[in-house]
């Protein structure tokens, strides 16, 4: 065997692992969210989005010389009857330590909980750097969709807190985030951003100098109502397909 094709040989088959593992997770996650859904439980998508400056303002960042800007994290939630009623947050993020906070999801649960009793609150997996190494421990990964904690930007998702006010916490794998509708609902709000900023916008000149104020919190909050109740639908019910054909794909599926 050639020596350049042993590790090309290892790649694939850590990477077949690797993809066996996630599917296995994908198919743990849908028949444990489809099982609380026959319970009763009502499916809502927590999560967060970063706004960067540039998207606000219309600056053009392409030719790479521009001073470093602020971004913006939003945080919110939704389902299939819309937007949650809870007031979302907006944090400004920066190089500093930022801690995250438990109170926000204990407050996020108590609403949840008086809105639709008990819930099904589905958070996105992060990303993590040795994700790609498979573990051999097969329960960890049958488990992996009930993480212990957890960490947004700003708020930490405890699976105790939400099971205090009856709800169940679910980690979406992060190569299915397309299972999650909040992803779109961030994209509706960033193309709104993108094409009604102008709007929002104020200029003065005062003879030297020429001033621009937006009126950012006017923006995001219309932009957030634009998604209304029945987008919310349409985007569930296409997240619903793709769970149904990845039940039915998945479960065909004999896994390593």
């Amino acid at each position: 065997m050639p020596p350049f094709a042993k590790p090309l040989l290892r790649n694939i088959i850590i990477r077949n692992l690797f993809n066996s593992m996630k599917r296995k997770q994908c198919l743990q996650y849908l028949k444990t969210l489809r099982t609380l859904q026959y319970d009763g439980f009502t499916t809502v998508y927590f999560g967060e989005t970063d706004i960067p400056e540039s998207l606000v303002t219309g600056e053009d960042v392409s030719d790479g010389y521009f001073m470093p800007s602020p971004t913006w994290c939003i945080v919110h939630a939704g389902g299939s009857q819309g937007w949650m009623p809870w007031k979302y947050r907006i944090f400004l993020k920066d190089e500093l330590c930022i801690k995250q906070e438990e109170s926000l999801f204990s407050e996020f649960c108590d609403v949840a909980k008086k809105t639709y009793g008990k819930c099904t609150i589905v958070v996105k997996e992060r990303r993590r750097q040795d994700e790609m190494e498979p573990k051999e421990d097969k329960e960890s990964e049958a488990q992996a969709h009930v993480p212990s904690v957890i960490n947004l930007t700003n708020i930490t998702c405890c699976p105790e807190v939400a099971k205090s006010y009856g709800h169940k916490l679910l980690s979406l794998p992060s190569p299915y985030s397309y299972l999650n509708p909040l992803d779109s609902a961030w994209s509706s709000l960033k193309w709104f951003i993108i094409n009604n900023r102008k709007e929002f916008c104020l200029q003065t000149i005062d003879g030297v100098y020429s001033y621009q104020y937006i009126l950012f919190s006017d923006l995001i909050s219309k932009g957030i109502e634009r998604i209304n109740p029945s987008k919310w639908r349409t985007l569930t019910n296409k997240v619903q397909r793709w769970e149904n054909y990845y039940l039915g794909k998945f479960s065909e599926v004999r896994f390593l």
